[in-house]
């Protein structure tokens, strides 16, 4: 098998971000593009010593699993990887990743993984969608056209970044990630932007106007807010679009316009202007109301984030006397959630502004036994300071880190802190087994249940609920 070969394979099963496992001569072959189930033609991409890797070029037998995908930009761009497979066998798929990790990673044996949760709506989930200004991704026919007529194809994009490729996007006029709404004001932007000739920032010459869209919705209150993201600031031109986009969605809560002169392509600004309504959008999880800024970083599923805390605070088994430290406590959603049912929450959050956020989030929800601190777990946990001298030791742990996982420093303090109860939620199977192997090293605590939930549909992400309990004697 060389690179550049095309051969028939059966696809066996779902494997890392998505990818397809099948064999040749006993060999591995990760197979992007299919589903489990098929009979495909691929083309040989790399060859290594321990596997190689190939693209779907026709499907010459559908597995039973498949399903039409409902986009038509499915398949160019990389939003949806899922599209194309039956929800149930996606969710059947998450819950294996959850399994194999346990296994492979952590070294774990018979622990029982429940079935996924699933979302009840697998489209128009998000509350947060961003979309890129850039150079417009063109189909082949497109690019034969501009070869044969160069400056005949408009070039204006906006929309997703094409996967792998952050200088080229794919001009989208429909997304169903996001409401009808979401998409009325999408199209109207870029009919805006074309119409008044703004140019998009080039992140090679450091010049243009336009970098993102960011578009937030609430799914319990409806508001909604726009946030333009540029590289210099134009009152004129922001007035008028805020007009303009009231006039196509008038259930647009509140327009802002954020401001960077970074390089880089991260959609947060440096400085702010509200154009409409408060600069802010309020959201709610449970008996919770939150209040989202443009930069504030909130789940971006409400409805699954509801299901997902749920399970953490059954897990926890929380009682009135327990006092909780909740870790990467972010803007509070989790330590609020829960405050009402213990005697104390202490949130830890290296963000300061997300700090801010949690704390104004607790004077709105007026929850008075909630506390936030600034600052690095391994120096929170680990070292010896009137910030830890001070309070009570927690009875009950919930943790929610980055993909990276946690510092073996933090898993360390973590453990000599000795709570009861202790509930990892993660978004990356594959650093939570590894951290929970540390967890459970000793014998000091071992895995009551594991509950993945599905934050994404049509995607191969999974997060991931896992209760540990500490062993007596």
């Amino acid at each position: 098998m060389n690179r550049g070969d095309e051969i028939t394979l059966h696809l066996e099963s779902f494997a890392f971000e998505g990818k397809n496992v099948a064999r040749v001569d006993g060999q591995v072959v990760f197979v992007t593009g299919g589903v489990p189930g098929d009979e495909v033609r691929v083309v040989v991409k790399k060859v290594k010593k321990q596997h190689a890797e190939a693209e779907v070029v026709e499907v010459l037998t559908k597995s039973a699993l498949r399903t039409e995908p409902r986009c038509p930009y499915f398949g160019t761009c990389g939003g949806c990887k899922w599209q194309h497979v039956d929800y149930n066998a996606q969710l059947n798929f998450k819950r294996q990743h959850v399994v194999d990790a346990l296994e492979r990673i952590g070294g774990f044996r018979g622990v029982v993984v429940n079935p996924t949760l699933g979302a009840e709506d697998i489209y128009s989930y998000r509350n947060k969608m961003e979309f890129s200004f850039g150079e417009r991704w063109l189909t082949r026919e497109e690019m034969e056209l501009e070869s044969e007529a160069p400056g005949v194809t408009d070039r204006f994009a906006l929309g997703l970044h094409i996967p792998q490729r952050y200088d080229r996007v794919l001009d989208l006029h429909e997304c169903h990630l996001q409401s009808d709404t979401g998409n009325r004001i999408l199209n109207a932007v870029r009919a805006f932007a074309v119409q008044h000739h703004l140019t998009i920032y080039s992140t090679i010459s450091h010049t243009g106007y336009l970098r993102n869209l960011v578009l937030r919705e609430s799914k319990h209150t409806g508001e909604l807010m726009v946030n333009l993201v540029t590289s210099d600031d134009r009152p004129e031109v922001m007035s008028l679009l805020a007009a303009e986009l009231l006039a196509v969605a008038p259930s647009i809560t509140t327009v802002v316009n954020n401001i960077t002169d970074r390089k880089s392509q991260v959609a947060i600004g440096d400085h702010e202007v509200v154009y409409h309504g408060p600069g802010t959008i309020t959201e709610k999880i449970g008996t919770k109301t939150f209040r989202i800024s443009a930069n504030s970083f909130f789940q971006t599923n409400t409805l699954q984030a509801e299901q997902l805390y749920a399970t953490a605070r059954r897990m926890a088994r929380l009682q009135k006397r327990d006092v909780v430290f909740d870790l990467y406590s972010g803007i509070g959603s989790i330590a609020l959630y829960v405050a009402d049912d213990v005697t104390e929450v202490v949130g830890i959050e290296a963000v300061a502004a997300a700090v801010e956020d949690a704390r104004n989030n607790a004077t709105i929800n007026g929850i008075h036994n909630c506390v936030f601190f600034v600052g690095d777990l391994k120096e929170k946990l680990t070292r010896e300071t009137e910030w830890s001298a001070s309070r009570r030791l927690p009875t009950a742990v919930i943790v929610d880190p980055p993909r990276s996982g946690m510092h073996e420093k933090v898993i360390h303090a973590l453990v000599a802190l000795n709570p009861e109860r202790i509930v990892y939620v993660s978004c990356n199977p594959a650093t939570q087994a590894r951290d929970l192997k540390l967890l459970c090293q000793n014998s000091t605590y071992t895995i009551s249940e594991v509950q993945p939930v599905d934050m994404f549909p049509h995607t191969y992400h999974i997060e991931t609920v896992v209760g540990l309990c500490r062993l007596t004697g």
